[in-house]
């Protein structure tokens, strides 16, 4: 079921034999993953360590009964890193599925609102946050707004690009035409409750690779049935970039 792709994964499958039983466990049925690289992006800054692609492709093929490694993420034209990103996960082998990033502008002018108003502050703010806020940190937060106006900067730019849908249904659609009976998601987003929730009951194993504190609480809640959480970190030295291994 394990054979190492390299000499390296050789080497510390014999340092660290406890990750590889604990994944071969996992990895038990013929098994496709689903990588939504957005998050695992927000994860590496957490962490203080990144993910090597090469590295995680060469990892994950030593284990035969994964299937597929399928890698979401969004393409910004122009930008030379978005466009390196694709460029490398083509190149090491995942099944890389991407679309457009949306870029909105989103209005900071408070010009034409009073220094109390929570107008422009609610496009950032959540409302339940915003109405426990007194009013002169409301006025605060306009006050710092406007020194940004009087800068010459109106605007902020949001990147939007959510692939919860498309791996949601290319979840749905491995487990009803091609017989997939392990599915294991690179992401703790709460969009992919209703999805995750669906495999379970049906009888499927949905394992979460993940990192503490990074997962949403409606996948949480999904433990009672049979979600399991894989904490990234056992894996480090397999999948990190080579100068950010760590010695023991």
């Amino acid at each position: 079921m394990f054979h190492p792709k390299t000499g390296r994964i050789k080497k510390l499958s014999q340092k660290y034999p406890d990750r590889i039983l604990e994944l071969e466990k996992i990895f038990d049925k013929k098994t496709n993953i689903y990588i939504d690289f957005a998050n695992v992006i927000r994860w590496q800054d957490k962490l203080k360590w990144r993910i090597d692609l090469k590295r995680l492709k060469q990892f994950l093929d030593s284990f035969s009964n994964i299937e597929k490694i399928k890698f979401y993420n969004g393409k910004i034209e122009g930008d030379e890193k978005s466009l390196a990103i694709l460029e490398e996960a083509e190149k090491c082998g995942y099944i890389v599925k991407t679309k457009p990033v949306k870029i909105m502008q989103l209005s900071i002018n408070v010009s034409s609102i009073s220094p109390n108003s929570p107008e422009i502050l609610k496009n950032f703010i959540r409302a339940p946050l915003l109405k426990k806020l007194k009013v002169e940190a409301i006025e605060f937060l306009n006050h710092q707004l406007k020194e940004l106006n009087q800068q010459g900067i109106l605007f902020v730019q949001d990147l939007k690009c959510n692939f919860d849908v498309e791996i949601g249904r290319d979840m749905l659609v491995d487990y009803e035409k091609n017989k997939i009976e392990n599915f294991i998601l690179w992401s703790g987003d709460s969009d992919f409750a209703d999805p995750v929730n669906q495999l379970l009951e049906d009888g499927k194993k949905v394992v979460l690779f993940a990192t503490v504190r990074r997962v949403a609480s409606e996948l949480n809640e999904l433990q009672k049935k049979g979600l399991f959480i894989f904490d990234i970190q056992k894996i480090r030295n397999f999948i990190c970039w080579k100068r950010e291994i760590l010695s023991s």
